[in-house]
This record gives structure tokens, C-alpha cells and sequence, in this order.
């Protein structure tokens, strides 16, 4: 399933079934029930969380800038010889590995710099630097698109995240949940407790193709539908003047 798809469905029933719980729905609640709905898909470099959180042509910036400080070193570092070779060499030999090596290196990078560094945004920055050095080293729809991946997000969150809002946890780790459960739905499916070869898998849709397309587009119009049934039956529209 498309990332759009994943992030209307998991947080349009994620919000539904908090507010039919009548839990108190909080900007940091959505955000995290929209991050968590792409979540599972963050150790594929081609999916909506990471094209839009390390684009590929932010990455490709950032080789050059390591290619052209390779060639200063060389060039301007004498001073430092013979080091500056080696490292001008290190440099060139990083700015040529493969563009999603390239990523998880920068991914692992910013994870730790936010662990280490990130008390001032507490718990954001401990959460986010778990979040990108573990999504970096671990294969596509591997621990992420297990249950196994559901319960170490939940409780991360959880542990967080509890003190300060006891709902977070609650939509992250439901919206993860939903995401799966969709991905579930495809001819490819998903293995839920690995190593157990079990794959939990409908066969009601293929991502990319037009029939993929509509059960996406009927998920999504259903979601909407729950969304308002939750939300908006109950307003008035007579009631609203404009002016």
C-alpha cells in the first residue's frame, strides 16, 4: 500500500477510535499517530517518510560537499602532510558508496547526535535517535513490519512518552499497528512473528496497479467516512454563518 494511502487510513481510524474512547486529541497526538502510520516503512528508501525526511537530492548535496572538502584537503592541507592524503582520500571513498548506504550512514549519524545532544527536546530527541539508528541497520519490511516492531515502538513511546501524555503511546502504537494490519491486505503481506514463517497476507490488492489503486482509494473514502460519523455528525450545518 502507497504511503498516502497508510498515512489517511492508519491516522483517520487511529483519531476515530480515540475519539469514540473520548481521549483527548492533542496536536502532538496527530503528529504522532501520522508519523507512526508511515513508520514501518522507514528502512525503504523509497518510501514517503524518508523521501521526505532525507531526499535524495539532500543527499546528493551532501556528497558533493564531502567530494569538494576531499579535494580542499588535498589541494589546501599540506600543512598536515601526510594526513591530509588520507583523508582526503577517506572523503572520496565516502562520497562514492552507494546513495541508500549514503543515507544510513546519515541516519546513524543524527541519531546519535540526538541522543547524545538532544536532552533539550526531551523525549523527542531520544525517540527520534532510536528511531533512525535502528530503521537504518535493519533490512525493508524486516523488524519494521512485524509485531514485534509494533510492541518496541509502543513501548518506546510509552516509556517516553507517559508522563507527559498518557494518549501518545495509545495512537503511536495503534497507528503502527493499522499500518501493518493494511500492508496485511496486499498479495505480499506481511511475516508477523519471525522466524516463524507465517505470513499474514489477503491477497485483496497489489500495490501499483490500478486495481491496488482502487481498494486504496474505497479504504480511503471509508476512513473519511468514520472520520466524519466520529467528528461531524453532530454539527449543524445550518448553524454556521459565514460574514
Amino acid at each position: 500500500m502507497m504511503g498516502k494511502a497508510h498515512l489517511a487510513i492508519s491516522t483517520g481510524v487511529t483519531l476515530s477510535v480515540l475519539g469514540l474512547a473520548d481521549a483527548h486529541i492533542t496536536l502532538p497526538v496527530i503528529a504522532v499517530a501520522a508519523v507512526s502510520s508511515l513508520l514501518p516503512d522507514i528502512d525503504e528508501p523509497n518510501s514517503l517518510i524518508v523521501s521526505k525526511t532525507i531526499p535524495t537530492g539532500l543527499v546528493r548535496l551532501i556528497k558533493l560537499l564531502v567530494l569538494g572538502f576531499a579535494a580542499f584537503s588535498f589541494f589546501f592541507g599540506s600543512a598536515m602532510a601526510p594526513w591530509n592524503v588520507v583523508i582526503s582520500l577517506l572523503a572520496l571513498l565516502i562520497s562514492f558508496v552507494p546513495t541508500r548506504t549514503f543515507r544510513n550512514v546519515i541516519m546513524v549519524l543524527l541519531g546519535v547526535t540526538l541522543i547524545l545532544f538532544g536532552h533539550v527536546f526531551i523525549p523527542w530527541g531520544y525517540i527520534i535517535g532510536c528511531l533512525l539508528i535502528v530503521c537504518a541497520l535493519v533490512p525493508h519490511r524486516g523488524l519494521t513490519h512485524t509485531f514485534y516492531g509494533v510492541l518496541g515502538w509502543t513501548a518506546l513511546l510509552y516509556f517516553s512518552t507517559h508522563s507527559y501524555d498518557q494518549i501518545l503511546w495509545i495512537a503511536g502504537g495503534l497507528s503502527y499497528l493499522l499500518h501493518l494490519l493494511a500492508d496485511a491486505i496486499t498479495n505480499h503481506g506481511i511475516r508477523p512473528l519471525p522466524p516463524f514463517k507465517f505470513r499474514l497476507k489477503l491477497r485483496l490488492m497489489s500495490t501499483g496497479q490500478f486495481s491496488g489503486t482502487i481498494v486504496e482509494n474505497v479504504c480511503i473514502g471509508l476512513t473519511l467516512v468514520l472520520l466524519w460519523f466520529v467528528f461531524f455528525r453532530n454539527i449543524d450545518i445550518n448553524s454556521i454563518r459565514i460574514g
